[in-house]
């Protein structure tokens, strides 16, 4: 299965493509974004367009995963991923995939975030016959381990890893958070019988 434009109630998930570049350097150059990614620093115009190839081939890796680009009423939002797991204590690739988003703050605080996760879950569980769907950030996090209580996702370990040059809150550790296919279908709203 080919990666698929997706809909939420407010959000269009459309596959990233090309044409979303300009969004993307505009979120990476955003600090309150990075804050808690990678080096926690701003990224430049070059380090995005290298980044945008890499984000691009996530598609080619396991049929119908790779990242998205979120719009609201045609204003882009941010964008969404489901992507093989990338390290060995992630665990196998097959039947699993890493959930992420990261969101203009302007669209903060509205629901965004775990709307179009949520409609990830649905994508990865029902179309792609996901077995399970993790995703991780840093423990003081706090507003995107919200984000991933709030559909439904458990707190599984903290872990650390080492860092170049850390960011403030690295020795408080990475977070993995999951949610299992099954745990899933199991707390779906189930449409009322007339």
């Amino acid at each position: 299965m080919a990666q698929t434009t997706l809909r939420s109630s407010r959000i269009l998930l459309v596959p990233l493509a090309d044409e979303h570049l300009e969004h993307e350097v505009e979120l990476d150059a955003d600090p309150e974004v990075m804050r808690y990614l990678g080096d926690g620093r701003p990224r430049t115009r070059e380090t995005v367009e290298l980044l945008h190839r890499q984000r691009l081939a996530v598609a080619d890796y396991v049929p119908g995963l790779g990242f998205w680009a979120g719009f609201v009423e045609g204003t882009f939002v941010g964008w969404w991923i489901l992507e093989p797991p990338q390290r060995p204590d992630q665990g196998p690739v097959e039947g699993q995939a890493e959930l992420g988003y990261r969101l203009l703050p302007r669209h903060w605080r509205q629901g965004l975030a775990s709307e179009g996760a949520r409609e990830l879950l649905r994508h990865g569980f029902e179309d792609l016959g996901l077995n399970r769907v993790f995703a991780e950030t840093m423990a003081v996090n706090t507003a995107s381990r919200a984000t991933m209580a709030t559909i439904g996702m458990e707190h599984i370990r903290t872990f650390f890893m080492e860092w170049e040059d850390p960011l403030p809150g690295s020795d408080l550790g990475e977070v993995e958070y999951a949610i299992t296919r099954q745990w899933w279908l199991a707390h779906q709203v189930q449409p009322r019988h007339r």
